[in-house]
């Protein structure tokens, strides 16, 4: 799916996040990773961040020691839309 500067409808959202490791939290698709220790979450958000640069589109993201919290939203359009979904698959393919 490509990114879309409109909103999406409920429907093209939870079909959008079917097979996704992000659920749905109001406007915002949100997700929790942990790894190994605080080394590893720094590093993977130092790789979420070269993703979301690369995609021009970026999360909010909350670190506490293991423990990543990601959410998206594209705050310009007051809501979920295809660019949010985009970075969720991207970032559903970092190791």
């Amino acid at each position: 799916m490509a990114a879309v500067a409109g909103l999406l409808s409920d429907d093209a959202i939870e079909q959008g996040i079917a097979g996704l490791e992000w659920e749905r939290r109001g406007d915002e698709l949100v997700k929790t990773v942990q790894r190994r220790d605080f080394a590893d979450a720094m590093s993977f958000v130092n790789e979420v961040a070269r993703v979301a640069e690369a995609a021009g589109h970026h999360p909010d993201i909350s670190i506490s020691w293991n423990t990543v919290g990601l959410a998206l939203s594209t705050h310009s359009a007051g809501g979920i839309t295809g660019a949010d979904l985009d970075l969720a698959r991207r970032i559903d393919g970092i190791g």
